[in-house]
């Protein structure tokens, strides 16, 4: 049977098809949509969110030893947060096969960075896979845990964003049940103390080898002959784009296996071609193998070295042809990104950004564009659960140069179980006094509502337990009194909180309980959250000034022009905060 499917959903379906029997995920663009996927083969697969990527891997790895077929998928991010198993466990190799999934951003459509982590298989030692359409996602999936097992390696899974979102032709097939490995109790393989570390580093060695000759014979490097004055080497969708750049007009060497990388085969291709481009996205990893090996090509810097390819691009570096481009008198209106209407955040920013004296640390999720006027509220993003951390550091700083300045970090419930949690006990373990601020909005919000252990449900839906975060804050000591539960849509509520917190010369803790307005309501956030959604905003335009502090919260609810403000009654869910910052009494609140 062929179905239409994404890069994600023919990984997933290609994981299931393989035997995979463990999958653990933390959710993150472009990775997300292959863990959410997998419920539908619970009969055959267990998959879960796990709190980060290092506790996905590792948890794999665990499915992996126990001796099933195992996989882990994540962000290009979140592999920096799990390089730390990954690199051990190419040591130790594996039972079951072990897939890591590797989702990169180029161009950072929903990223704080852009990094080719094709670098991490060569780093790590990694066999490596790159599929450049979804009926490859499917195919080499299944492949990788054949060619885990047969290596005794875990396989390194690269995509991009462009493979995971865009969608092709797949057939589909049978699943292949794969038995159980059972246990075996192996201290030299498995536990990398300095002496067995030694001699798995020569035997990763000897791995490698191995797999340096397969790469060179298998049918996942593939030549394809046609006009041999132009020879192009590419991988991933990089290879789409050569192909609709050049068409016949150039033959292909088609990587689909990119570590290590075939080296005999390059060379027996650019010998058989006049000239040599390499066309791939990001850093010259396959230009640089080339290069090492004396072959004269052209890739890097008449290809970009960053942002993401596409073929006009190609056509422009290596053709010299401009794309057609379309004139227009029409004016596109630019909407930067904003907080949805009725976003529990917005109500505890607008109080926020009214402090004086304030380091405001932001962390990574959708509350990030708090930072975007008019709000202005976060000063700082680096990585996840760093805002904690940094507002620690910072705090530490303030006091040695002997400044007033309070320290504030502020993050969400999800990336506090991510890594949030160590930096609290940071900075309540080194006598810190800055702020912590967690934005609880029951789910996980920017990357599509996923569950997580603050939510009281699992991946496939199984009830769970709900993490009690001030339980949990107090449990690593910090002070039931610094300990503060707010509804972040009470303006007055929010600045008396801050206000105490402030005040005070230790950590404290402020957390934010409101349901993100887009969540799919469960019964127990009705029953908790009384009145949700029930009313909106009215503007009396007799009572109206038009003096826009309204205006100043950001809400796109709020339609503002020279002559007065009205409500978008299509998107207004009546939070309220325009209503409460209004000094002229002028909104109201009616039923819908």
């Amino acid at each position: 049977m062929k179905v239409i499917m994404s890069g994600n959903e023919a990984i997933a379906r290609g994981a299931f098809e393989g035997g995979a029997q463990f999958a653990s995920a933390y959710p993150g663009t472009p990775s997300t949509e292959i863990l959410e996927n997998m419920p539908q083969y619970k009969e055959h697969v267990y998959s879960e969110w796990a709190p980060n990527e290092k506790v996905a891997v590792e948890a794999a790895i665990g499915a992996s030893i126990a001796g099933v077929r195992s996989f882990a998928c994540m962000k290009h991010v979140g592999v920096n947060v799990a390089a730390d198993p990954i690199f051990t466990v190419a040591y130790t190799g594996v039972t079951g096969g072990l897939v890591i999934v590797s989702a990169d951003d180029p161009g950072m459509h929903s990223s704080q960075n852009e990094q080719d982590n094709r670098n991490y298989a060569k780093a790590a030692r990694l066999l490596m896979l790159e599929p450049s359409s979804s009926q490859e996602c499917h195919d080499y999936m299944k492949m990788a845990f054949e060619l885990s097992e047969r290596f005794d390696a875990p396989v390194l899974f690269h995509v991009t964003t462009r493979i995971c979102h865009s969608k092709g032709i797949v057939e589909l097939g049978e699943r292949t049940e794969v038995p159980h490995v059972p246990y075996k109790k192996n201290i030299a393989k498995y536990v990398t103390a300095p002496a067995n570390a030694k001699k798995l580093r020569v035997n990763l060695e000897d791995k490698v080898a191995k797999m340096a000759a397969f790469s060179n014979e298998t049918e996942l490097n593939r030549v394809e002959w046609n006009d041999k004055k132009i020879g192009i080497i590419t991988s991933g969708i990089s290879y789409q784009y050569a192909k609709e750049a050049f068409g016949e007009n150039a033959s292909y060497l088609k990587l689909g296996m990119t570590f290590p990388l075939p080296e005999t085969l390059i060379k027996d291709f650019c010998s058989q071609v006049e000239k040599v481009y390499v066309i791939e996205e990001m850093d010259p990893y396959i230009q640089e193998c080339v290069e090492r090996l004396g072959i004269e090509c052209i890739g890097k810097p008449v290809i970009p070295s960053y942002d993401e390819l596409n073929t006009d691009i190609v056509r422009e570096a290596l053709l010299g042809e401009k794309p057609e481009t379309y004139s227009s008198d029409l004016q596109s209106v630019v909407r930067p990104p904003s907080l949805c209407a009725g976003c529990p955040h917005r109500g505890f920013f607008t109080v926020l950004r009214k402090k004086k004296g304030l380091m405001i640390n932001g962390d990574i999720g959708c509350y990030t564009l708090g930072a975007n006027e008019p709000l202005a509220a976060l000063e700082t993003t680096i990585c996840m659960g760093a805002s904690l951390s940094m507002a620690h550091g910072a705090s530490k700083a303030y006091k040695m140069a002997g400044a007033d300045t309070k320290s504030v970090g502020i993050l969400g419930d999800s990336t506090f179980f991510h890594s949030g949690i160590t930096s609290l006990i940071d900075s309540v373990y080194n006598h810190g006094s800055s702020i912590s601020i967690i934005l609880d909005n029951r789910i996980t919000g920017m990357t599509g509502h996923q569950q997580n252990p603050g939510t009281g449900f699992t991946l496939m839906g199984d009830p769970a337990v709900e993490v009690d975060i001030p339980a949990l804050c107090k449990a690593v000591g910090v002070k039931e009194e610094n300990i503060y539960t707010v509804n972040p849509l009470h303006l007055d509520e929010v600045d008396k909180v801050l206000d105490e917190c402030i005040a005070k010369d230790e950590p404290c803790v402020i957390i934010t309980r409101w349901p993100c307005v887009l969540k799919k309501m469960s019964q127990q956030d009705l029953n908790e959250f009384e009145g949700l959604h029930k009313t909106q905003c009215h503007i009396d335009q007799d009572k109206c000034r038009n003096c826009k502090m309204c205006v100043k919260t950001g809400c796109p609810a709020l339609i503002s022009t020279k002559e007065k403000v009205v409500v978008d009654t299509t998107s207004c869910v009546g939070c309220t905060v325009c209503k409460q910052v209004c000094p002229f009494g002028a909104i109201s609140e009616v039923n819908r």
